[in-house]
């Protein structure tokens, strides 16, 4: 798990991943490597891809978490970010498949190529920048995941967790004043989901762009606790019929595509509400 300052405001430069990068301007951007070759950038600096969705350049994103998720083959213990400054130069937005500079920006006098977020270029709808010339690029720091086992044990019964939830502004403020209300339906049946994992929680609502959401984090008191670890488990909607309080779906069990823990409450009233963790809005 990436540590949840991480995911907080800052104070250095940086921008919105929603707003166009100002032409000249410098900003703090992540880049998601192996450990290795993270090693390799330090000492020697950035080398071009080959080539990539936007071409030849250095891929970077202001938004960590898309930097967090690469590279995609490796486990997440074997990954890190390098946070970035970053000075872009010449912008040339690209929002959309089979644009006619795509691959060819930097032919005509571009410095980065920027593909705002939920425009159709990136599967997982997070922006993605693309920088020519790596010397504009400077290493600031190196951000390590968390080793957190724990996400990857069974919570223990009756024990209280920390735990997220990720929900619209409007629909946090109704939590705040009134407490949760359970699902009707979902893959676990009804009940309040929530995770002990921040990036599956900040990642949702899924149809809702990122400065629309806040992730509530919470103390939850799991009670008796089933572990439901593969689809057509016999108790996977039907667990509260047999004394349980909490449904738990392991890590990379196959249930949920992001390969994430998951969690559903049935009793809204074990949950409470801690804080608020905002999107960064620098």
């Amino acid at each position: 798990m990436w540590a949840e300052d991480d995911f907080t405001p800052c104070s250095t430069p940086c921008l919105g991943s929603c707003t166009e990068p100002i032409e000249n301007g410098m900003y703090i951007m992540s880049h998601g490597t192996s450990r290795q070759s993270a090693q390799q950038i330090m000492v020697y600096g950035f080398r071009h891809s080959v080539d990539g969705m936007l071409g030849r350049g250095v891929y970077v994103s202001r938004d960590l978490q898309k930097a967090s998720r690469h590279p995609l083959h490796l486990p997440e213990h074997q990954r890190v970010v390098l946070k970035l400054k970053v000075r872009v130069g010449r912008v040339k937005r690209i929002d959309y498949r089979g644009h006619p500079l795509q691959k060819t920006w930097h032919d005509h006098g571009y410095d980065t190529a920027w593909c705002p977020p939920y425009c159709g270029m990136v599967k997982s709808g997070l922006e993605e920048d693309c920088v020519w010339d790596p010397s504009r690029i400077t290493v600031i720091g190196v951000i390590y995941p968390k080793t957190c086992d724990a996400i990857a044990a069974k919570p223990r019964r009756d024990g209280v967790y920390t735990m997220y939830h990720g929900t619209s502004r409007q629909a946090a403020q109704q939590i705040m004043a009134h407490g949760f209300c359970q699902s009707a339906d979902g893959m676990l049946g009804r009940g309040v989901y929530v995770s002990r994992d921040l990036r599956k929680a900040s990642s949702y609502p899924l149809h809702l762009p990122e400065n629309q959401r806040v992730v509530l984090k919470l103390k939850v008191r799991v009670g008796k606790v089933k572990k439901i670890s593969y689809q057509g488990h016999p108790l996977q909607k039907t667990w509260h019929n047999h004394g349980y309080n909490t449904a738990w779906v392991p890590p990379n069990c196959g249930m949920v595509p992001s390969g994430l823990e998951e969690d559903c409450v049935w009793n809204p009233g074990r949950i409470t509400v801690t804080s608020v963790i905002h999107p960064k809005a620098c």
